[in-house]
């Protein structure tokens, strides 16, 4: 009763005045308690928006300006922003009082959630572990491969991104990622994304418990060729090591498929990982879901009952939400609204390759897409090229996004460190008008950028001379 009165009077904070209370104050607040330095880069870049509002692929400032937001979050919200489907069936849960994370119980909605799951998969994966983030699930992949098997080993592929987390970390093929935080976990090793010859030379040695990789690496947008991941599996089969799709930004239908692998053929993954969108944006949560025979060894007897665990996992809330998002992406037909949405969007960008020459390659798998740049033919270009890697090797698609976001508020990013790509991974629930929009804006860029000298490019030489500023303190 007491509950109910507070409820009444209104005797509980106050969210949304603290909220309106200290609206615009974010990068204030940021610099003094949380990260000065990134707060420095969104600055720098012209990326210090507040942002007050969210609805689907779009977000508002504090200014009443709209946004169309062609990261989601880097993948977080493909079903977008607040998705009011996804709302109703969270606030009909809250309503339930339903118990949560009682731990000595078997939760009904994640056994509910984890068949929903296997029934989606391509192959017969038959036990979930549900976690927190990606990068548990990548450290839940690193235990279950090594216990299963037996071997040390996991090899990861270069360029890779498995998540921040030290035995994610030590998975990472990007060293600026790591740099700073060795020792990292041993027996890694490493080979190049895409060469089945580097792959099966480690497979030969016999030690390795597992190969870990995405079907579409996010850093840079890498899409391997036709067969690879068929015979990848192959392989780690033949040699005893487990494959292990890592799906957490591919997955969840964003490739037009509900998992990556699914475009090359009859993949037949021992262990795949699942988390981004799975809860609509709404709870952090990922599943790992593996073959039987995987999950007893883990799970060998009643002692070892909980030897892998995690507090939050399993709870109810975040449960309902990948329930309701797996609803959602089923009843709207997102999966194949991701394929056609992809190719819009990437051959309207293709059909600009033979107009502008910094642009190199367009590569897409559904809503995963990656804009090269490289060396353009004449010479004021080329003047320009060459000027740009010199101040730093990831300077030259900051041309690109920054007009992006201030000239047709746009939001997309670089992919990765020392790349000439930018990066998409937009909602599922973006409309025809949205890729137009897009599409358009981008051709006003390439424009401006093919103008040198040109405003475009006094912005970035600024950026540049305070990059090197910086370095020589």
């Amino acid at each position: 009763m007491k509950e109910e009165s507070a409820d009444r009077t209104g005797n509980h904070l106050d969210i949304r005045a603290l909220v309106k209370e200290h609206e615009g104050r974010n990068h204030e607040l940021h610099a003094e308690h949380v990260n000065p330095a990134n707060v420095r880069t969104l600055k720098t870049i012209g990326f210090d928006r507040c942002y007050v509002r969210a609805e689907g692929p779009y977000l508002w400032d504090t200014e009443g300006t709209k946004y169309l937001d062609m990261l989601s979050g880097y993948g977080v919200f493909g079903l977008g922003r607040n998705h009011p489907e996804v709302r109703a069936v969270l606030a009909d849960f809250l309503d339930l009082n339903y118990p949560s994370l009682v731990k000595m119980e078997a939760p009904l909605l994640s056994g509910l959630l984890a068949g929903e799951l296997k029934k989606r998969m391509p192959n017969q994966l038959d036990m979930v572990f549900f976690t927190n983030s990606g990068a548990e699930c990548v450290e839940t992949a690193i235990k279950y491969s090594r216990c299963a098997t037996g071997k040390p080993v996991i090899i990861h592929c270069k360029k890779a991104f498995h998540g921040l987390t030290y035995g994610s970390l030590s998975l990472n093929g990007d060293e600026s990622f790591r740099e700073g935080f060795a020792p990292f976990l041993t027996d890694c090793r490493m080979v190049l994304f895409n060469d089945l010859e580097a792959l099966e030379i480690e497979l030969r040695k016999g030690d390795v418990a597992a190969f870990v990789v995405e079907p579409v690496q996010g850093k840079g947008v890498n899409i391997p060729t036709p067969g690879y991941l068929l015979e990848a599996a192959r392989l780690c089969r033949k040699h005893g090591a487990l494959f292990v799709a890592d799906e957490i930004q591919s997955g969840m239908g964003r490739t037009g498929r509900f998992l990556a692998v699914e475009h090359d053929g009859d993949v037949d993954p021992d262990i795949v990982l699942l988390a981004k969108t799975l809860s609509g944006g709404f709870v952090p949560v990922g599943a790992v879901l593996c073959k039987k025979w995987i999950h007893e060894k883990v799970f060998s007897s009643m002692q070892r009952s909980v030897v892998h665990s995690s507090t939050f996992s399993q709870g109810s809330f975040a449960m309902a939400a990948g329930l309701a998002a797996l609803d959602v992406l089923d009843r709207h037909k997102l999966v194949a609204r991701a394929g056609q949405l992809g190719d819009m969007i990437g051959e309207g960008l293709k059909a600009m390759i033979p107009r502008f020459e910094f642009m190199k390659e367009i590569r897409w798998r559904g809503l995963m897409i990656g804009i090269e740049f490289g060396p353009p033919r004449s010479l004021g270009l080329k003047t320009a090229w060459a000027l740009m890697h010199k101040l730093d090797k990831s300077l030259f698609p900051q041309a690109a996004i920054i007009p992006l976001m201030d000239k047709h508020h746009i939001i997309t990013q670089v992919a990765g460190h020392n790349v000439d790509v930018v990066k998409l991974l937009p909602a599922l629930v973006m409309s025809d008008d949205d890729v137009r929009w897009f599409l358009s804006a981008f051709e006003d860029v390439m424009v401006q950028m093919h103008k040198f000298p040109g405003p475009a490019w006094d912005v970035i030489a600024d950026i540049g001379r305070m990059i090197l500023t910086k370095r020589a303190r």
